[in-house]
């Protein structure tokens, strides 16, 4: 049997969140710039998943193996040591909206960035866009109602 997935969505404030969990003055004003921006983008307010992880929409999603579970569409973390953003599906169609991403680490399930200000918003958006693009056509997905 597969395991339950431990990152759900919760009914925890996110601005209590940030405010609570956040240190970095510059972090701070960063995490609620990505909200704005990912919000505007993505079409639906923020909601906490998990401990950490804020998530714009969701989609439900289903291995071959069993597990299955709903995860947002796009998110972040606003961890200690830098952003951890939940935005990219690699695909070759979407390997190309990195060249102008600006400053970043790639990990195996997002980007690592330090701040806002190391990266260029419109590839952001543009990254975020065909990733929201992609999960609709691949999976059960909350966009598909806006």
């Amino acid at each position: 049997m597969a395991k339950p997935n431990k990152t759900t969505e919760t009914q925890v404030s996110v601005t209590d969140f940030i405010n609570s969990y956040v240190e970095n003055e510059q972090k701070k004003t960063d995490s609620f710039e990505l909200i704005r921006l990912m919000s505007e983008w993505s079409g639906f307010e923020p909601k906490m998943w998990g401990p950490t992880i804020i998530g714009f929409g969701s989609y439900h999603y289903k291995y071959d193996s069993g597990h299955e579970g709903d995860m947002p569409l796009i998110g972040f973390s606003p961890r200690k040591a830098e952003f951890s953003l939940y935005i990219y599906s690699p695909t070759e169609d979407n390997q190309h909206l990195l060249d102008d991403f600006g400053k970043y680490k790639m990990g195996k399930a997002c980007i690592y960035v330090k701040k806002l200000a190391d990266i260029n918003v419109d590839s952001l958006e543009k990254i975020c866009k065909a990733t929201i693009k992609y999960l609709h056509k691949h999976h059960e997905c909350a966009c598909r109602e806006k």
